[in-house]
């Protein structure tokens, strides 16, 4: 009994078995289609959540798009749980792992518990929000999938998995380059900051100091002054990514920080990983568009440069006839098979020439 016979027997099984991992099926494409079009969303929404003015103008709206996308996930973990293999496999390998971490952080969040409230505990919970975007890896994986069984074009299909790699890396790393450097000078942060400097005066005895709190890099110690606070919002981190990507570097905004750094540098690689792909996918345009060369599917040249070959060795060979050669070619794998098995003779003497093959011998 197969996998999927396991479900047959029970209506409501089977059909949450088609929807979720039955990609014939018209539910399974457009349950994912919805699931993708909220990570899009959920991604924007984190996005725009870090704008202070725009957050507190459409706060009802983001608690929307948060708890629908939520529903979403949530119900798109459980059946990808209800039908996998391996159950406690899929909730250890990696994309059950990211599954776990796009919908936990929201859960704890709502629970609004007391150990949650530190502002550095609150700020990684919504980092690991952005892991959404790795689910998107799925649909690059299923568009593989399409161009294998020749289902889509793959000039199409390799642009969808460029650009869904593109908004993959823009939108972690600006989340990352803002929670991690921006951080630390957001409002929140500067207010905590100076609550934090006065408390500790009151408790020395001390006047109220008169400064502004200066926040501080915790790795390297050195002060970040405020025309050095670039990454006031992920959009803002956008902007820096996106020029940082390309390798265009205006140098209107850039990292002070040890953290920020790191991540600019592995932004730098993945931005020529970028390039590189890019320029695959441009010269196989070119290609077609302005020299007519047809798009086949890698996969399938080898095998069939190696058929041809075959062939025409056995006609130059004289053991078959061009017609021949011709006729075998349009044969099912297996006949063909059995056809040059026949026609492979045990080795003879270098002395003796192989005999043609009689027309009667190649099946029609």
């Amino acid at each position: 009994m197969t996998h999927a016979d396991r479900f047959s027997s029970n209506p409501v099984a089977h059909f949450i078995y088609r929807t979720f991992a039955d990609p014939t099926c018209r539910r399974y494409v457009i349950w994912h289609q919805l699931v993708n079009l909220f990570i899009f969303i959920s991604c924007l929404a984190l996005a725009g959540e870090s704008v202070d003015t725009f957050a507190e103008q459409h706060q009802t709206t983001f608690e929307i798009i948060e708890n629908v996308s939520l529903a979403f996930f949530t119900i798109d973990f459980l059946g990808a749980l209800y039908v996998a293999e391996n159950r406690m496999g899929y909730v250890t390998s990696f994309w059950g792992i990211v599954d776990i971490l796009s919908i936990a952080p929201s859960y704890l969040m709502m629970l609004n518990l007391t150990f949650l409230q530190g502002t550095k505990v609150f700020r990684l919970l919504r980092v690991v929000r952005v892991l959404r975007v790795l689910k998107l890896a799925r649909a690059a994986m299923s568009s593989v999938g399409d161009i294998s069984s020749k289902k889509s074009n793959p000039i199409i299909v390799n642009l969808r998995i460029y650009l869904i790699a593109l908004f993959s890396v823009m939108m972690i790393s600006s989340t990352l380059m803002f929670y991690v450097e921006g951080g630390l000078y957001t409002n929140e942060a500067l207010l905590h900051g100076q609550a934090a400097m006065e408390a500790h005066a009151a408790k020395e005895g001390q006047p109220v100091p008169t400064e502004k709190f200066m926040p501080i890099d915790p790795i390297s110690g050195n002060s970040i002054p405020e025309d050095k606070r670039f990454f006031t919002s992920i959009p803002a981190a956008m902007w820096w990514c996106i020029t940082t990507l390309t390798t265009t570097g205006y140098g209107d905004l850039y990292p002070v920080t040890v953290g920020g750094r790191v991540i600019a540098g592995v932004t730098m690689l993945m931005g020529l990983v970028l390039f590189g792909v890019l320029m695959n996918i441009v010269g196989k345009t070119l290609m077609v568009m302005l020299f007519g060369e047809s798009v086949e599917h890698e996969h399938k040249k080898p095998e069939s440069d190696r058929a041809a070959a075959a062939f025409m060795l056995l006609t130059e060979g004289g053991m078959i006839s061009p017609e021949q050669a011709h006729r075998l070619q349009a044969l099912p794998v297996k006949a063909l098979r059995d056809a040059l098995d026949s026609i492979a003779a045990p080795p003879v003497s270098a002395a003796k020439k192989p005999e043609a093959l009689k027309a009667d011998q190649v099946p029609v």
